[in-house]
């Protein structure tokens, strides 16, 4: 059985929410695509349509007026250009077979 390979995009996903209720669901909306690195930063491995999808989801929880969320789009390789210093370790693609 052949594996569907589908190219993932690196995503960091950085907000600044105003209300606590909105980024509770921003944060609620990002815990399903990636994972919590900072207070206020995801990173995720996402497809194209994956990273529409985010965009229209966040889309619906933040006020234009008060609110920030910054989106960069990095193909999947440049992950391991990332340094940290300190604590933390960089997202791994973790393999799976959808049965």
């Amino acid at each position: 059985m052949k594996l569907l390979e589908v190219e993932k995009k690196f995503v960091i996903v950085a907000y600044d929410i105003v209300s606590n209720k909105r980024r509770r669901r921003v944060m609620k909306c990002l815990k399903g695509m990636g994972f919590h690195v900072q207070r206020s930063v995801f990173e995720c491995l996402l497809t194209d349509d994956q990273i529409r999808r985010l965009k229209k989801l966040l889309l619906k929880e933040v006020n234009a007026e008060e609110d920030t969320i910054r989106i960069y789009v990095l193909p999947e390789d440049l992950k391991d250009e990332v340094r940290i210093l300190g604590t933390g370790e960089v997202l791994e693609d973790r393999p799976f077979v959808v049965i």
